[in-house]
C-alpha cells in the first residue's frame, strides 16, 4: 500500500455546548491538517496522487468553507448572534470537537472521490484527533 500526506494550515473558532472545561466560551486554534491518500498501485507516472491535485481538491475547499470561521454545534444560540452579525459560521450536527471536524473533511474528501485513509487534525501542537473511516 502506497500513501501520501498534504499538510493543511487554517485558523478556526469554535466552542463545545455542555462542556464543564474552558473550551465552552469562544476560542481560536491554528490547527494544521494532515490528510493520507493511499492506493494498491502507483499511477502510470509513479504516484499516488499528484499533491496539486490534493491542494486543488481538498486545500482550496478548507480554504474557502473552513478557514478563519466560526465552527459551531448547529444548536449554539451564538449561530444565530453570528450569522445576525454577518460573521461567518459553519454549523455542525454536534459540537465541532478536533474529531467531529477530522471526520467533516474526510468525508468532504470522499464525496471528491479520493481514496483517503485519514484525516489528523492537529489543534494544537500537542494534541490531535484522526478519523479513518469505517
Amino acid at each position: 500500500m502506497y500513501t501520501v500526506t498534504r499538510l493543511i494550515h487554517f485558523c478556526y473558532g469554535h466552542r463545545l455546548l455542555g462542556y464543564a472545561g474552558k473550551c465552552r466560551h469562544p476560542h481560536g486554534h491554528n490547527g494544521k491538517i494532515e490528510i493520507t491518500i493511499y492506493r494498491k498501485n502507483l499511477d502510470g507516472l509513479g504516484f499516488v496522487m499528484d499533491f496539486e491535485e490534493i491542494k486543488e481538491k481538498v486545500q482550496r475547499w478548507v480554504d474557502a468553507e473552513l478557514d478563519h470561521k466560526m465552527l459551531l454545534n448547529a444548536k449554539d444560540p451564538l449561530a444565530k448572534v453570528l450569522k445576525d452579525m454577518g460573521e461567518p459560521v459553519v454549523l455542525m450536527k454536534g459540537n465541532p470537537t478536533a474529531e467531529s471536524i477530522a471526520r467533516h473533511i474526510h468525508d468532504y474528501a470522499r464525496s471528491r472521490k479520493l481514496p483517503v485513509s485519514r484525516v489528523r487534525l492537529w489543534e494544537t501542537v500537542n494534541s490531535f484527533a484522526e478519523y479513518a473511516g469505517d
